[in-house]
């Protein structure tokens, strides 16, 4: 049975012929000798001074209806100079426009021989334009109109081309003198010249003629592959949204062409490669779903096998690859990235994994002989083995309602990266809560949560993760996320000392009897594995909210009081186990910072127990290496810290021992 991956891959395979309906770019040139019959040498760009003298010695272009040619200045207001009056060369400028032409053969997706034969010299002053229009077959075998603007300063003057019901809008402007902006479109197209809003627009008007040619040429069309891809698309996003169906989340179609990192682009796909991109953008379009271009890299290592007469045993020389054959794989990852949306954008998507079930087809590298494979010999403790890496670029796509759930999907080193993206995006389009783009990252952030890992029952994911969360939230000042955070992750176990500045800055945010309530959470979960942490979160939390806030103190002390009640000494007070978690070696620190938070809520009764519990175990609390570095650190701080009754005590204490 044919999966939906396979079916994508047999259409594709149908688009072998390149091209669109337009080409445009650039073209550096060496400066050429232009002159103009009647008005002398012309420089570039084009100075106003010539562009006057250009105007008065032109007439007014017609344009033609039916068979009648007509000046009519509100269908066409420009200046033309015949093709016989107009001198351009110079040594390098038939390269030039041979490397142009080539550029829009190219890009039309013609494969027979193509001349330029120059049509006229066209000017458009301030306030020309030219209506929609086609141009008439001028020669016999024209088939497309090329159009170079020359170094020229004007604004305004856009070329706007339409094919059935696709429309783009070129800005061939450009000053600088060693650099021509062309474009190339298929004579039927419908297309029209925006009004000149200053300055003087000069431009060379070619014939594209295609020599000997049975047929005319015109633009691909694959109206056909569009609808049945679209329909495949449909089918399939309906599939991924049935609960238990196995529908791949993404599909990946690899191109035939090598293609860099630093060449990646729509732009820039080759032959069959952009035809098919065009299509599967039509498609995707119709199908609600979203195309992008990635690189795929799947990288793998295994166990390697000698092979031939090659024997461990040779006295002599070294084993070469060929002395060997890949066996077994036992490591395989299998990457996207490098994103570029269809308009050559970046995305700010995260690297995101794949399966080999969503590539299209799925045996799509069985046959590929790898971009890099090596070979190393067994040593004493381990057999040959063999790594080896493929590196393609390839179009992607997925159902514009799933992209943040396939980022979610991906794990946090994905999402978490992206939540960021979004967020600093909210932040640069100065947008309110609530809009749009702050609403994708609250639902990413959703996401995240739900799909938050775990391992043996415990939450999982690495150090700093609810951190890196806490940190976007509180740019999004997402308050809802933010305690959703606070509540389900870090008071649930996943905390270190290393969230400390992003749990108080995140915080701050919240109600003061929201935070007060979290805090002693956290606290309670927590400080029985990380005392150290918590006393420091604790210190953090209490110095930032007692400063701003008046009644704080009697909030927080049910999170102080937490912690005192979790300190480690008396074995009736020890954590129960916990599979394989200990808890943190205690540091001076904690000393200090207990201090400092009981002293900001000036409960001295607090400390005093504190200090009756440090005292009371000096195997848990040794003076050598806690109590006496934490009094020289009190003793050496300014302020009321420093001669509050419950560190002159320790200090005192201290001093005696």
């Amino acid at each position: 049975m044919s999966t939906t991956a396979q079916a994508l891959d047999e259409i594709l395979q149908t688009i072998r012929r390149p091209g669109d309906f337009y080409v445009t770019g650039t073209n550096e040139i060496f400066a050429p000798k232009l002159e103009v019959s009647g008005v002398g040498r012309i420089s570039l760009p084009l100075m106003p001074a010539q562009a006057e003298a250009l105007v008065a010695f032109a007439e007014r272009a017609p344009y033609g209806r039916g068979e009648e040619t007509l000046v009519d200045t509100d269908v066409r207001r420009t200046w033309q100079i015949s093709a016989d009056l107009v001198h351009i060369g110079g040594r390098h400028w038939e390269g030039s426009l041979t490397t142009i032409v080539a550029r829009c053969v190219a890009g039309l997706g013609v494969a027979e021989p193509v001349t330029a034969e120059l049509y006229k010299m066209l000017v458009y002053d301030t306030g020309s334009f030219f209506v929609g229009h086609r141009d008439t077959e001028k020669a016999k075998g024209m088939f497309a109109t090329l159009v170079i603007v020359l170094p020229s300063i004007y604004s305004g003057g856009e070329l706007v081309v339409r094919h059935r019901d696709r429309e783009v809008c070129l800005d061939l402007a450009s000053e600088d003198s060693s650099e021509v902006s062309f474009a190339a479109f298929y004579a039927d197209c419908v297309h029209e010249v925006r009004p000149i809003t200053d300055g003087c627009r000069l431009v060379l008007v070619y014939n594209l003629i295609r020599r000997g040619a049975a047929r005319p040429a015109q633009p691909p069309a694959y109206d056909a592959q569009i609808e049945q891809i679209a329909t495949l698309l449909r089918h399939w996003v309906a599939d991924r949204a049935t609960p238990g169906n196995e529908a791949p989340a993404k599909l990946i179609y690899p191109l035939e062409h090598v293609y860099t990192p630093a060449e990646i682009g729509f732009a820039g796909l080759k032959n069959a490669d952009s035809a098919r991109a065009a299509v599967l953008a039509a498609a995707a379009g119709q199908a609600q779903c979203e195309l992008h271009l990635a690189l795929v890299a799947i990288d793998e290592s295994g166990a390697a096998e000698y092979a031939g007469a090659w024997s461990r045993n040779r006295r002599y020389g070294e084993p070469a690859d060929e002395d060997f054959e890949a066996g077994e794989v036992y490591e395989r990852t299998l990457t996207l990235s490098d994103w570029h949306r269809p308009d050559d954008a970046i995305p700010g998507l995260p690297n995101l994994p794949f399966d080999d079930e969503e590539l299209c087809p799925p045996d799509a590298f069985e046959d590929e002989a790898p971009d890099e494979q090596l070979f190393f010999e067994a040593t004493g403790n381990a057999g040959a083995s063999f790594e080896r890496s493929y590196r393609r670029a390839a179009l992607v796509l997925w159902p514009q309602a799933a992209r943040l759930d396939i980022i979610a999907r991906a794990g946090l080193s994905a999402a978490l990266p992206y939540l960021d993206v979004l967020a600093q995006r909210w932040i640069d389009n100065g947008e309110a809560i609530g809009s749009p783009s702050w609403r994708e990252a609250q639902r990413l952030a959703d996401l995240i949560l739900l799909a938050w890992p775990t391992s043996n029952g415990r939450l999982a994911g690495g150090p700093g993760d609810a951190a890196q969360m806490l940190t976007s939230l509180s740019r999004l000042k997402d308050t809802g996320h933010i305690a959703a955070v606070l509540r389900d992750i870090c008071a649930e176990g996943h905390y270190a000392a290393s969230d400390n500045d992003a749990i108080a800055r995140a915080a701050a945010l919240l109600p003061l009897e929201q935070t007060a309530d979290l805090l002693e959470r956290i606290i309670a979960r927590n400080a029985p594995w990380q005392a150290t942490a918590c006393a420091n979160l604790l210190a953090r939390v209490t110095i930032d909210t007692v400063s701003r806030t008046t009644d704080a103190a009697p909030r927080l002390q049910a999170a102080a009081a937490a912690l005192l009640a979790a300190q480690p000494g008396d074995p009736a007070r020890a954590p129960q186990p916990d599979g394989w978690r200990r808890p943190e070696p205690l540091t001076p620190d904690f000393i200090v910072d207990l201090l400092t938070a009981f002293h900001h809520l000036d409960v001295p009764s607090m400390a005093e127990s504190a200090v009756d519990h440090w005292l009371a175990w000096p195997q848990r609390f040794p003076p050598e290496s806690i109590l006496i570095p934490a009094a020289l650190s009190l003793g050496g701080r300014a302020g009321a810290l420093r001669h509050w009754a419950p560190a002159m005590r320790l200090v005192a204490a201290c001093l005696e021992h």
